[in-house]
């Protein structure tokens, strides 16, 4: 199956670099739901035949206007939402405590899964979670299907779970609002990354930095 993973739209908080994780969460900004308009032209190409959607407001708003394009209802679930930051919640994610989220989230995807955020999940929970309902979503033999999700799970889920994506190349390319990870595979056979936000996947096999931590939420 093709596997669309897309982060939301932007939201006051991405504007303020802080992590906010919490459910519901916040909206989206003018510059949000602009993009969030743009995507059903932007993936006019793909044929897209079922939408998921987080908990957190800021997903659904931005699957709203593709699902309706493609005539769908938005599935919500709550295994895609972003990783919880506990008691880091609202910090700036370039703060000195703020940056243990991101080392916390990408140890998880070098296997460290035991490794808990102060106060939140552990790696084991936060990939569970995620993997069933790509499961799910790879039940529906729907062809190609897009999950609307967050910066930080996505970049965890794909360094942890996809062949052609590694620690390093996760950590060094944020994903930008709206942008897009497009997978091929199956939960039983694998996954390869086809595309990572337009550019072809080429993992740096090198030790990297953590990037930035306000990057996922």
């Amino acid at each position: 199956m093709r596997l669309l993973l897309i982060r939301h739209g932007e939201t006051p908080s991405n504007l303020e670099y802080v992590l906010d994780t919490g459910v519901p969460g916040p909206g989206l900004t003018d510059l949000g739901e602009r993009q969030a308009a743009a995507l059903p032209t932007a993936l006019a190409h793909e044929d897209i035949g079922a939408v998921f959607a987080s908990t957190l407001v800021r997903t659904q708003l931005t699957a709203a206007p593709l699902a309706v394009a493609r005539g769908l209802e938005v599935t919500v679930r709550d295994g895609i939402r972003e990783i919880s930051a506990g008691d880091l919640e609202m910090l700036r994610g370039d703060s000195e405590r703020g940056e243990l989220y991101m080392r916390t989230v990408f140890a998880w995807s070098s296997g460290r899964t035991a490794l808990r955020i102060p106060g939140g999940e552990n790696g084991d929970e936060a990939l569970r979670r995620y993997d069933a309902v790509v499961a799910e979503a790879a039940a529906l033999q729907a062809g190609t299907v897009a999950l609307v999700s967050h910066g930080a799970a996505i970049r965890m889920w794909t360094a942890a779970r996809v062949d052609n994506v590694d620690v390093p190349f996760a950590a060094t390319h944020p994903l930008r609002n709206t942008g897009v990870v497009v997978l091929e595979g199956s939960p039983s056979d694998g996954w390869k990354a086809l595309t990572w936000a337009g550019e072809t996947v080429t993992p740096s096999g090198a030790a990297g930095p953590t990037g930035h931590p306000v990057a996922g939420p």
